[in-house]
């Protein structure tokens, strides 16, 4: 996972990335033809309880590196951590969507997928993403389709989210800054 804050070349990059954080990682996503609303009210909770899951953690990263936490404690949360990232993988074979490169700010994505729904600029789409690669739960977010690359083997798609909710909008922005902010530290401890 890589934050991008460099020049932006390509027009529809500026209109997602312009003035605003973003993340490029490779995450399940899937694009569908779609005019739904898609669940924001499902898509807040879902990004305001990984948001707590990941304070928590960050409090628990304190402690653990002082030896606050008893060993039995420690155990469990890696324990833990091992059982969520199987399911999330067992749900992810079973859910079917696949890992895509990715960039990612809450205005929208541009995503490059090997089997692209036929949509051309303008047309409305359905963004299933999935925000954390250990929990096999998806945000649906409704977007439209900004414009349409061919690539070699695969199609690069740039949509425009549409019509969220303040609260989600403020949510995704939260989480956003939250996978730079681990992006960030990851870079620094290599």
């Amino acid at each position: 996972m890589t934050s991008d804050l460099h020049p932006i070349e390509d027009p529809a990059d500026a209109l997602l990335f312009g003035d605003t954080l973003d993340c490029s990682l490779t995450l399940p996503v899937q694009v569908v033809a779609s005019t739904a609303s898609g669940r924001q009210a499902q898509a807040v909770t879902l990004l305001h309880g990984l948001a707590q899951i990941e304070d928590l953690r960050k409090d628990e990263g304190v402690n653990e590196e002082h030896g606050d936490l008893p060993l039995l404690a420690q155990r469990m949360d890696a324990k833990l951590d091992l059982i969520l990232a199987l399911v999330g993988r067992l749900a992810a074979r079973a859910d079917g969507l696949p890992e895509c490169a990715l960039r990612w700010s809450a205005a929208g994505v541009r995503v490059d997928l090997d089997d692209a729904p036929a949509l051309t600029p303008g047309a409305p789409a359905l963004v299933r993403l999935q925000p954390a690669e250990w929990l096999p739960d998806h945000l649906e977010l409704p977007a439209r389709v900004i414009a349409r690359k061919q690539l070699d083997s695969r199609v690069r798609l740039w949509l425009g989210f549409v019509d969220l909710r303040g609260d989600l909008v403020e949510a995704l922005d939260r989480h956003l800054f939250r996978l730079h902010r681990r992006a960030v530290a990851e870079q620094r401890r290599r």
